[in-house]
């Protein structure tokens, strides 16, 4: 114990305290270990919540014919061939058992006629196969997997940001945290440590993603030498809301799609007709998101600048049943109708494909004591994901990594760091205490600017190249942030802790995208607009030194069972 911070120690440490970090501590705990979990907000404030249209689970009980094989084709294949096999047949294969857990949980899933779990057709899933709970799926996650977590011996820190993480030997050993609310430091001493931080949406302009997906763990991770992979992979959501401007990119359900909205432009044409003639408004999220902008950019948009989704053909008692969610924020927010009038709807940035790499069996990284889950990994989706595979992921290897996690705690011991080096953290964190620094909010201003006119949905060399500039610019820059007031719940000084790791997704993020001269899946560069298969390989970011360095690695070769289940084409 020092007087200058807080000293506890844990098994498993978990940063992050949506739905892997919550799926993560109940299996951590459950195999025997003591459990902490760090929030940077509160316990169940995540992006989970606003999961909203449901979990990919082959159950068939809606289409007998649907299996896990089936869901591994679908979702190995519109992952455009990069995704890690192993992570897919382990998501295709565990999925229906960690819903039918959620339910023993106590999750009250919509149901069929007979009782079962009601399941939904979603874009580019070959059967009907999300459950969910109306639109509202992610927030009942949230919810079963609270209150199982309240019923087991976890410590719970809420408002704690970590601002490095620390190794000992190479060993990942524990994490400094600041309480915002009271601005006291706390060092977690762990066996192993989970990352669970979600995504980096926050880095752009006009994103579906909360407040707190600004890509900590991305950032904490690499610092320590974690190797990311595919970060060049962005998914834009084709329908966020456009109007009024302060709710632009707040998430549309693809779940309207599901049950049966269709999309249209200004001139009431419903356009999906020219770019995916058979699949339609349920194709593929990269497809359907590129069509919306094309519409948009050939001047066929809406008055704000969207496209129109209208499901008012399927009657007020339907919409209000299957959507209440959807009504209400289209009430509320914009004074709108949806079950008599038009929803204008537009892309906007909404998950991360990349992220941490990760062992498929036991979610660790590369550095040893160190874990990832979620969203913060990378693996499983490729290059696009499939609607509904990211709650499942998030059960199916929070699980997992609970268990890995506890399984490395149980033949670990704790290790020590030399006291000077947290004194330092701490010195660091209070240097931004300086009124007469650089604004952080003016420069993340240009960041989101920046990754959003340069770095979009439609990207070329020239925009990039560009893009990289202003990032070292901003990286230079990043060291001499300030702000006014005391280390007590001081916004700004948070802005100023985010801020690095921000650039470091982002830098991540525009290298990548220069590297891969190929279109593919949500990757699209303008001047390359064809899929390049020498390049159906995975890219790597390493730390070295202060730099980033790019490998390029090939994709895990499918073993001949699994290759008779994907189309041939690049087999």
């Amino acid at each position: 114990m020092s007087s200058q911070y807080i000293v506890h120690e844990t098994d498993v440490l978990i940063i992050g305290a949506g739905g892997a970090g919550m799926r993560a501590a109940i299996a951590a705990s459950d195999s025997g270990s003591s459990v902490t979990i760090l929030s940077k907000s509160l316990l169940g404030k995540a992006h989970t919540v606003m999961a909203e249209g449901g979990i990919a689970a082959s159950l068939a009980n809606v289409d007998s014919k649907d299996n896990w094989q089936v869901h591994f084709s679908d979702t190995f294949i519109e992952g455009v061939y990069i995704s890690n096999y192993r992570m897919v047949e382990i998501l295709a294969k565990e999925a229906p058992e960690r819903v039918r857990e959620l339910e023993e949980y106590g999750a009250l899933f919509d149901r069929t006629p007979d009782g079962r779990i009601m399941q939904r057709a979603f874009g580019a899933h070959t059967y009907r196969r999300l459950c969910h709970v109306g639109d509202r799926t992610g927030l009942e996650i949230i919810r079963t997997l609270e209150d199982q977590l309240l019923h087991r011996k976890v410590k719970v820190y809420d408002e704690v940001f970590v601002t490095k993480l620390f190794t000992n030997e190479g060993r990942v050993v524990g994490a400094l945290g600041l309480k915002l609310s009271d601005g006291v430091f706390h060092y977690f001493r762990a066996k192993a440590t989970i990352i669970a931080t979600g995504g980096c949406g926050r880095i752009f302009k006009v994103t579906s993603n909360s407040w707190e997906s600004t890509g900590d763990g991305l950032g904490l991770a690499f610092q320590v030498g974690a190797e990311l992979m595919d970060m060049e992979m962005i998914q834009f959501h084709p329908t966020g809301m456009v109007y009024p401007p302060g709710v632009k990119g707040l998430l549309v359900t693809e779940g309207v799609r599901g049950e049966g909205g269709i999309l249209l432009n200004a001139k009431g044409e419903r356009f999906m007709q020219r770019y995916s003639p058979k699949k339609m408004e349920l194709d593929a999220r990269d497809i359907v998101a590129r069509a919306n902008y094309a519409e948009i950019m050939a001047g066929r948009g809406t008055e704000h600048g969207g496209v129109y989704l209208d499901i008012t053909h399927k009657g007020a008692d339907f919409i209000k049943k299957k959507l209440p969610s959807m009504y209400k924020q289209y009430l509320d927010f914009a004074g709108v109708d949806i079950t008599r009038e038009k929803m204008e709807v537009a892309p906007t940035v909404h998950y991360q494909m990349g992220g941490i790499r990760v062992d498929p069996e036991t979610t660790s990284t590369n550095v040893p004591g160190l874990f990832a889950a979620g969203e913060v990994a990378s693996g499983l989706h490729g290059a696009n994901r499939l609607g509904g595979n990211s709650l499942a992921d998030i059960l199916v290897f929070g699980k997992r990594s609970g268990e890995g996690a506890s399984n490395f705690a149980k033949r670990s011991g704790f290790g020590s760091v030399d006291e000077s080096l947290l004194i330092a953290e701490m010195e660091r964190v209070k240097s931004y205490l300086n009124k007469d620094g650089l604004n952080p909010y003016d420069l993340a201003t240009k960041l989101e600017d920046t990754m959003s006119e340069k770095v979009g949905i439609i990207r070329n060399g020239n925009d990039l190249n560009d893009a990289l500039n202003i990032i070292l610019e901003l990286k230079m820059q990043s060291t001499k942030l300030g702000v006014d007031g005391s280390i007590r719940y001081n916004k700004g000084l948070l802005q100023c802790l985010e801020f690095p790791l921000m650039l470091i997704a982002a830098e991540a993020i525009i290298r990548g995208a220069i590297e891969r001269k190929e279109s593919r899946g949500a990757h699209a560069r303008a001047d390359f607009p064809k899929k390049d298969p020498q390049l159906r390989k995975n890219l790597i970011y390493v730390r070295a030194g202060d730099e980033m360095k790019l490998e390029w690695r090939a994709v895990p070769e499918l073993p001949d069972d699994l290759k008779k289940l994907v189309e041939p084409e690049e087999y």
